[in-house]
């Protein structure tokens, strides 16, 4: 099977989830004992701590290392949308547009940390607060994880499994809506809140790669700083 992208991008996602871990406490070791004990080259550590530099994860000072940054903490429970929309006294409702099984893309093992052969569930579902449609989401799950499409909530079908995710890589950006925009009820061209997050289990295994457009008119992300 070819591979599944540039290796640098498997390094990265490996340093990545050993610095969630704390493996590296505050500091990297030097790039080149770095290199040596992973088994790569100093090129491809250089360009996945690039990658690492870009999320903001790691901060790299001339002639003093690689140090872990500082990050802010998102003080509160990871919480579904449903959960969430609960939350800020809205009536959540799913309606589910596509439910398939298949290998997964390139994007998704890479996130999902799947090997050759893993399947994944994916599910395209318009979500609803007090009926107005809010956001449009793309979720892949390894089977191993979820074989079939919950009723309801898809973080409490989880947590009955005993695979509750406890933390979260988050990314957000403002894009124009496209083919979003018909589903969402808006106008092509309207702003949009993009996000897209992997969720993780307490033992660190990627469950969760979910890409959502939400409605820039009705949504806004309230994140605690500390």
């Amino acid at each position: 099977m070819a591979a599944l992208g540039p290796k640098y991008l498997e390094l990265a996602r490996k340093l990545r989830e050993a610095i969630f871990q704390g493996v590296y406490g505050e500091a990297l070791p030097p790039e080149r004992a770095l290199a040596e004990t992973l088994g790569v080259s100093r090129d491809s550590l250089r360009k996945a701590l690039d990658l690492l530099e870009e999320e903001g994860l790691v901060v790299r000072r001339q002639g003093s290392g690689t140090f872990v940054a500082k990050r802010a903490t998102f003080r509160t429970r990871l919480l579904g949308f449903s959960e969430e929309m609960r939350a800020l006294g809205l009536q959540p409702e799913t309606r589910v547009l596509l439910v398939e099984k298949g290998p997964p893309t390139p994007e998704e093992a890479m996130a999902l940390a799947l090997s050759p052969g893993e399947g994944v569930l994916r599910l395209l579902r318009l979500r609803l607060a007090d009926r107005e449609p809010m956001a449009l989401e793309r979720a892949a799950l390894p089977l191993w994880a979820l074989a079939e499409a919950p009723q309801g909530s898809l973080y409490q079908a989880l947590e009955a499994k005993g695979l509750r995710p406890v933390r979260a890589l988050q990314r957000l950006r403002a894009v124009a809506a496209r083919e979003e925009a018909r589903p969402l009820g808006v106008e092509p061209g309207s702003p949009l809140l993009h996000l897209e997050r992997v969720s993780y289990l307490p033992d660190g295994r990627p469950v969760e790669f979910v890409k959502s457009w939400y409605r820039a008119d009705r949504y806004e992300l309230l994140v605690e700083l500390a």
